[in-house]
């Protein structure tokens, strides 16, 4: 820690609890091989539950015991990350115990800095002037009746050589002016203070059943949506649905709308195009009293090159967030990297994450671009088939560092909250706790299982579906880390790619979507759709991930307004009224995506129970596993029908739960779902546990069946019912 100052909180009361100083400035560390000198310690639990990292086990450790003296080192030893994360009650405006005001901002590369703004009608005036004070923080104190509620403000910066505008770092919100389109902060100090409803939630999250959203394009209207429009008119479809947690995109500032919030310019301000900060504080209150928790998508990979507006050349140096090296813009984005080697900035992203915490109660977060994080080359251009290519000397140590600390000081804070890695190479021990060696994420994006689907829509002929491909897609991951499964996200739909829908059905969804028309396209792309997202959701051991509206099959891309389009909002939005049409096909799809929903949530910890194959076939299209009492069965072949399949399973009798051909799911009603299904013993196989359940499953579609225990043996070998309905292609 810093030197402490008269200014600093340990000496200081003020009204503002647990703040803290800048923190002190220490070199980067260079690479994992110095772990070599270290004396040898416990082995870890990541590697001993996978023999196959020992001869990695110097680098894993290596980086465990940087986070860990990392930690000290910004604790000093005998505090907690709890206290250290406290940059944002230090710097930025505050009032302090007398009731005036305090700013205080890290520049050290300035000369002079003079808060600018309403109350000085955007002239330099002397006595908005800031004082240098050690360790390059400027600050000054303001009687009450200074600056007030509503005001807009900025930093006037000087430095060496030139000077500019810049809106202060810990700035909490940040809006825009609609005639000049420029950026300026925004005094933040309501009369009354947000009085939260709910102030004691403890999430339901097993298991964890995500609706990805973002508030600017959840509207119907073309325009852009707001958190009042957000909290009233889609968190009661998001209730009814039956997802249990929604991840919200573009919260943290950016000032392109098209950039999805991904080019983030204040990190501590609520975007303000969609709202203030309490009626983003409402939302997430209301979404508490539903039972929803609220994870937010955050950015710490990269931020926005913007100088007025973000960090780019704050204080004028190149250097003081970022890397002033080769290392500075990353190569694909766009964007800054962050230094995660300095201290200061450490201390910036880790406050960052105990503020939305904290003041939003947001109960955790997906951090974005985690993949750019882990590696010198950002992952790009290299493939990761082998445990070597994790260790080959390319990982970012410091970066790995920052998310180690971050995973802990979030759980410390809170110990139910979520946090979720959006990452691609599947770095070992990405989802494991800190203590046991991992970087201490809950979870990681299965972000393999989309671009399956996807070649699979694109490359392959129906006929050509290999229900044993499928299957190991699904279930191919680490046994001890959790992870989130998902069909499509806000990803898969952006300008230039289509909806999974879209692909299946393209031109056709504008013409055959009307209930009672048969065009085959489109019967097979919403058969397509339900079983797509049966198969991918019932094989989770985490969680699963919908974009809003997919459920149902909304059409199309989506294209943020940007010159190239005539800057429209027609593709940024959200068409709500063709599921709640009763005479479009959308409903069905809607309907069944409720009731997989419904069937999962209802299984306590289904997330945890085995995955058990219990028959697959290319040649016939068939796959059968089970998960606790359940049985899913899928014909994924085009065109042929089975009458009395064989499938092994425990015995007992089996009852059909949910069928994708299901009238109300657009299906054929092929399905018998009022018939009882008795397992046939078998002498070959009953000494093992299982027996014959035999099945008539029509083509292309899928049903879950439930097992019943201790079915009377006189009733066994009772046949199921078959349906007078077409059996043919669909």
């Amino acid at each position: 820690m810093a030197k402490k100052t008269s200014s600093s909180p340990e000496n200081k009361k003020s009204a503002t609890s647990k703040k803290s100083a800048p923190a002190k400035k220490t070199p980067a560390k260079a690479s994992p091989k110095s772990a070599a000198k270290r004396p040898r310690r416990q082995k870890l639990n990541l590697i001993k539950h996978d023999p196959w990292l020992e001869p990695f086990s110097e680098a894993i450790e290596g980086r465990h015991a940087d986070a860990t003296g990392k930690e000290r080192e910004l604790t000093g030893g005998k505090s907690s990350l709890d206290e250290f994360a406290n940059a944002h009650n230090y710097f930025g405006l505050h009032h302090t115990a007398e009731g005036n005001w305090v700013f205080r901002e890290w520049a050290p590369n300035a000369t002079r800095i003079t808060l600018i703004g309403d109350f000085s009608n955007w002239q330099r005036q002397a006595r908005f002037e800031l004082r240098r004070g050690e360790g390059g923080v400027w600050s000054i104190e303001l009687p009450a009746d200074a600056i007030k509620h509503g005001d807009h403000y900025k930093l006037m910066m000087e430095w060496d050589g030139g000077e500019g505008e810049r809106i202060p770092a810990y700035a909490t919100r940040v809006v825009q002016d609609e005639q000049t389109a420029m950026f300026s902060a925004q005094v933040w100090d309501p009369a009354t203070p947000y009085a939260w409803q709910v102030t004691d939630f403890h999430p339901d999250t097993r298991p964890l059943l995500i609706y990805e959203c973002h508030i600017g394009m959840a509207q119907q209207r073309e325009g852009v949506g707001t958190y009042t429009e957000f909290r009233d008119l889609i968190l009661p479809r998001i209730a009814a649905d039956g997802y249990n947690a929604i991840q919200i995109m573009a919260i943290q500032e950016h000032p392109y709308y098209g950039s999805f919030g991904y080019h983030v310019s204040s990190f501590f301000a609520a975007s303000s195009r969609f709202g203030t900060p309490d009626e983003l504080k409402s939302l997430i209150d209301r979404a508490h009293e539903l039972g929803i928790a609220v994870i937010m998508d955050i950015v710490h990979s990269h931020a926005v090159k913007n100088e007025v507006e973000g960090l780019g050349r704050f204080d004028g140096s190149y250097d003081l967030y970022f890397y002033g090296d080769g290392r500075r813009e990353h190569p694909a984005w766009d964007s800054l990297c962050f230094d995660y080697g300095k201290n200061e900035v450490l201390h910036f992203l880790l406050s960052n994450c105990k503020y939305w915490l904290e003041e939003y109660r947001f109960d955790g977060f997906r951090f974005d671009g985690v993949t750019s994080m882990l590696y010198y080359n950002h992952g790009l251009g290299q493939d990761f088939g082998s445990y070597d290519d994790y260790y080959n000397g390319n990982q970012d140590v410091n970066a790995i560092t920052y998310l180690t600390l971050a995973n802990k000081l979030i759980h410390e804070l809170n110990p139910s909250a979520i946090t979720i890695a959006e990452e691609m190479s599947g770095m070992p021990g990405l989802a494991i706790p800190v203590k046991d060696g991992g970087i201490g994420f809950d979870y990681r994006m299965a972000m393999g299982i989309p671009d399956y689907w996807i070649k699979t829509l694109k490359e392959k002929k129906d006929e050509d579906w290999h229900p044993t491909s499928i299957f190991w897609e699904l279930t191919n991951r680490r046994a001890d880390e959790k992870t989130i499964s998902y069909v499509e996200s806000h990803d898969q739909a952006l300008v230039g790619d289509k909806t999974v829908i879209f692909r299946l059905i393209d031109e056709k969804m504008y013409w055959h979507m009307m209930k009672g028309d048969n065009d085959m396209t489109v019967a097979r792309g919403i058969a397509l759709h339900k079983m797509i997202r049966l198969v991918t959701a019932s094989t989770i051991n985490g969680g699963y991930l919908n974009f809003m509206g997919n459920e149902f099959g909304h059409p199309e891309w989506i294209d943020f307004p940007r010159e190239g389009n005539g800057w429209s909002y027609k593709y940024a939005r959200r068409q709500w009224d063709l599921v709640d049409r009763k005479d479009l096909q959308y409903e069905y799809l809607n309907n069944f995506d409720n009731a997989m929903i419904e069937l999962i949530s209802g299984v306590y910890n289904f997330q945890a129970l085995p995955v058990v194959k219990l028959w697959e076939k290319d040649d016939d299209q068939i796959l059968a596993y089970g998960r606790g009492d359940l049985v899913f069965v899928f014909n994924f072949n085009p065109s042929k029908s089975f009458s009395d399949y064989g499938i092994l399973t425990p015995p007992g009798r089996y009852e059909v739960v949910l069928s994708t051909d299901n009238p109300s799911f657009g299906g054929y009603n092929n399905i018998a779902e009022d018939v009882s299904h008795f397992t046939l013993p078998d002498p070959l196989y009953s000494p093992h546990g299982v027996e014959w359940l035999k099945l008539y499953i029509p083509a292309r579609s899928a049903m879950v069946l439930r097992r019943h225990h201790n079915a009377p043996k006189t009733s066994r070998g009772r046949k199921p019912a078959k349906s007078s309905a077409k059996t043919s292609k669909k």
